[in-house]
């Protein structure tokens, strides 16, 4: 009967190293993607939220006219701001791959 550890990466303790560094590498890798899926993943929600909630707040009274510039002159404001989330939510998701 042989003594010792019985290791999957053999005997050898440099082979172990290295597969316990690839293993550590795997593990960091896998984890940084989560974590920039869940930044864009959030990054995007945030955007339809407060769009949303902005949106929600908008009082349009008038004529339709009056309405639509309102509207217009909101989203100017809005899109801006809502396109640079997305962006950065893109980025978030397009990172690493």
């Amino acid at each position: 009967m042989e003594g010792g550890f019985n290791f999957p990466f053999g005997n050898d303790p440099e082979e172990i190293m290295r597969g316990l560094q690839d293993f550590a590498e795997k593990q960091t890798e896998a984890l940084a993607e989560q974590q920039r899926e869940q930044f864009a993943t959030l990054t995007l929600n945030t955007a339809v939220e407060l769009t949303g909630s902005a949106v929600s707040q908008i009082q349009l009274s008038g004529s339709i006219d009056e309405q639509t510039i309102a509207l217009r002159d909101a989203m100017r404001v809005l899109f801006p701001e809502a396109v640079a989330l997305v962006s950065a939510a893109r980025q978030g998701f397009m990172r690493g791959r």
